[in-house]
């Protein structure tokens, strides 16, 4: 429970009505009650603040409410309700200390108010950072680095050798560290490239469930601070994702591909191997990068283009059969036309 005033000065915002209305929780606009907080970011839900019962709203600068709501007034209420909803929801664990049903190689170093759960594998050499969590059954192999604060799910496997920043949270199941993609043609055959490179996932990292990580075949692979990865994505060895960027779920970065800062990946986009982008770059869902490709634009498409490009494009993929009809009439008429031209100049 909070009181407004105290919410007020979490996310800067002004107050329009009581300071001290007490909030207990964060809900919808349509099911807030009393004691509830809600907020308004998109304008289609601008008709349901005349029914909602929550006690205050966080609202955009300038946008009008009717009359006798209490609101929280600031500059991005998307951000606001984020902010909020944690204060009000989140409370990290305590620490309970490591399971004795875990397995802990006695060469690795456990900083204080780390929780390991029972079933997890931690190798030797490996060093986490204080109040990082370790879910059930999560592996580490040996000479892995986990930073503070990190929140690592069930059933992750990290491989030898990589490295974790601060307030990392890794989703259930994912794998970061594993063999990159590597073979070398021998006939009809194919010599595996042993993969001796690492992972390097900077701080504020956020890998979702079920992602795949390959470690370098030399070198490292590398995801940038901040970068928010969904479920089902693999990114393959040798990638580098610049900091602060997004990529949605099953997306596949192919290797040694070079992804600029503060990207975007739509739904089941993908890469190319070797390409490089730039700095914000938007690629629209199931979009395919050929090559390399400039920042400060949105693209679209396999093969992706400029997104207007391909607006106008996919207008005309319905019409193409008729059109392939009316091409090859207007060939049968020029065709028709061509023998009338070649007859009369054999008879003049």
């Amino acid at each position: 429970m909070a009181k407004l005033r105290e919410l007020a000065a979490l996310i800067d915002a002004g107050i329009d009505g009581d300071p001290d209305v007490e909030i207990q929780r964060m809900a919808t606009i349509d099911q807030a009650q009393k004691g509830d907080i809600t907020f308004l970011a998109n304008p289609k839900y601008l008709p349901l603040l005349t029914e909602t019962q929550a006690s205050a709203v966080i609202i955009g600068i300038g946008v009008e409410a009717p009359a006798g709501l209490t609101l929280l007034r600031c500059e991005n209420p998307y951000l606001a309700f984020a902010k909020i909803l944690t204060f009000l929801h989140v409370q990290r664990p305590e620490s309970q200390g490591i399971s004795p049903r875990a397995s802990v190689d006695p060469t690795a170093e456990i900083a204080p108010g780390v929780t390991i759960h029972p079933g997890c594998v931690v190798g030797a050499r490996v060093k986490i950072g204080s109040k990082t969590i370790l879910y059930p059954n999560v592996v580490l192999y040996d000479d892995v680095t986990l930073g503070e604060d990190c929140t690592i799910h069930a059933g992750v496997v990290i491989r030898e050798g990589c490295r974790i920043g601060h307030r990392v949270i890794i989703q259930p199941s994912a794998v970061i560290g594993s063999d990159g993609f590597g073979f070398a043609p021998d006939g009809e055959r194919y010599y595996k490239i042993p993969q001796i490179g690492i992972v390097v996932v900077e701080d504020d990292v956020e890998v979702g469930a079920c992602s795949c990580i390959d470690r370098a075949a030399l070198g490292v692979t590398r995801l940038g601070e901040g970068v928010k990865v969904d479920n089902m994505v693999q990114i393959a060895h040798n990638v580098t994702i610049g900091a602060h960027t997004v990529i949605a779920a099953q997306t596949g970065i192919s290797g040694s591909s070079k992804i600029g800062r503060h990207c975007t990946f739509g739904g089941q986009s993908s890469s190319a191997g070797h390409i490089k982008t730039g700095d914000n770059l938007i690629v629209a869902g199931r979009g395919a990068l050929a090559g390399n490709t400039d920042g400060d634009q949105i693209v679209s498409g396999a093969p992706a283009i400029p997104h207007r490009d391909w607006l106008k494009a996919s207008m005309i993929f319905a019409k193409l059969p008729s059109l392939r009809k009316e091409v090859l009439r207007m060939q049968r008429e020029i065709d028709l036309l061509k023998n009338v031209i070649d007859k009369g100049e054999q008879n003049s």
